[in-house]
């Protein structure tokens, strides 16, 4: 069998059992998996739009760190939830900031998440064993087979994705059952909210992510491919 990284204490065999077996189960098993096998050493990305796997985290383990990254092209919207979230749930909230090299990519340009999302969630992640994230197989034609429960090449990382057999109706029904507060633009039309110059509403019947780097070709910022 092999082992994806020295780092790994799991072959990929292994994670794509781990990975199948979790496929019928539900995310709160699959959370209490990675904190007993993980500990702390784990974070969870966050854009703040993923307030359902907030929850489901907090939940069994407050202390969690969670991570926002700050591109320094927020909707103020995005930037006032952050904290509104941090304060609900008292989290153990780490906020990343683009290097210098980032200054020459504004937002919208060829290097932009590269510099300002993937970089530095990287060096918050490779001090890791393992990170979560909301990513779910709806979302996008190149999430459709994403897995449970993976290697993650670009970071070096266990890779977990407790929501990722979840539809849009299942992250709606969680939100209203359960009186979770949610990102104010989504009431705009914003269904699916990035950095404000690339960002637009979607009309009714459009693609969620359609408003996403509109125009472009663009589908993935960098995190997930």
């Amino acid at each position: 069998m092999s082992a994806p990284s020295s780092k790994s204490r799991f072959t990929d065999e292994e994670l794509a059992a781990l990975s199948q077996g979790f496929e019928s189960a539900p995310p709160s098993t699959i959370l209490s998996w990675a904190f007993e096998t993980f500990g702390h050493d784990l974070v969870l990305a966050c854009s703040f739009q993923d307030i359902v796997l907030v929850d489901l985290a907090t939940k069994i383990d407050p202390a969690v760190e969670v991570v926002f990254l700050d591109t320094g092209f927020h909707f103020p919207e995005t930037l006032s939830f952050v904290e509104e979230v941090r304060a609900r749930y008292d989290l153990h909230l780490t906020v990343t900031t683009p290097g210098p090299d980032a200054e020459a990519w504004p937002c919208g340009t060829d290097e932009c998440c590269q510099r300002r999302k993937v970089a530095p969630l990287k060096a918050v992640v490779e001090t890791k064993q393992a990170w979560f994230t909301a990513l779910k197989r709806v979302d996008a034609p190149t999430r459709a087979m994403a897995p449970i429960v993976a290697w993650d090449h670009s970071f070096e990382v266990v890779k977990i994705n407790p929501l990722v057999t979840w539809t849009d109706e299942d992250i709606a029904y969680y939100e209203s059952s359960h009186d979770l507060p949610t990102h104010p633009l989504l009431s705009q039309g914003y269904l699916s909210i990035g950095c404000a110059p690339t960002t637009r509403p979607v009309a009714p019947g459009e693609d969620p992510r359609s408003g996403r780097w509109a125009g472009t070709g663009k589908v993935e910022c960098g995190l997930h491919e």
